[in-house]
């Protein structure tokens, strides 16, 4: 498993790398979109990603993902647990978002180097749990 994981992110880094404009602009990459989740959905990978979400994205996205906090207004984060996905919605380029930033101002900041990329599946897989609840 951890040999998968090893792969996949080499193969995103190799994608971001090729598709990353010079304007430092980073759209959702094709090849992002490929790639698979390698941490299957469940009651313990979405617990592990809320905890990390918790953690690390609460401030921004409020508690429960709707952007819905004084911060997450003035900052005009992305509500987690809607329909629309502007910088694409496969958990490949959920997962690139996480990690490398969202652009083009990059208000986001990415988290590699703070989180592991196995956290940052979690992740994926609680923001995909958060779009499913009842609103």
């Amino acid at each position: 498993m951890r040999q998968s994981i090893e792969r996949a992110c080499g193969l995103l880094l190799v994608a971001v790398l090729l598709v990353v404009p010079a304007s430092g602009q980073t759209p959702p990459p094709a090849a992002a979109a490929k790639i698979k989740n390698p941490v299957p959905t469940s009651a313990a990978s979405v617990a592990a990603g809320e905890q990390v979400y918790q953690k690390q994205c609460r401030l921004c996205h409020g508690a429960t993902g709707r952007a819905d906090t004084p911060v997450a207004r003035k900052m005009k984060a992305s509500d987690l647990t809607d329909a629309t996905w502007t910088r694409g919605s496969t958990d490949g380029e959920i997962f690139v978002v996480i990690q490398e930033g969202a652009g083009p101002d990059f208000k986001m900041k990415g988290f590699t180097g703070k989180i592991t990329d196995q956290d940052a599946w979690h992740v994926v897989n609680y923001i995909r749990s958060l779009a499913a609840a009842p609103k």
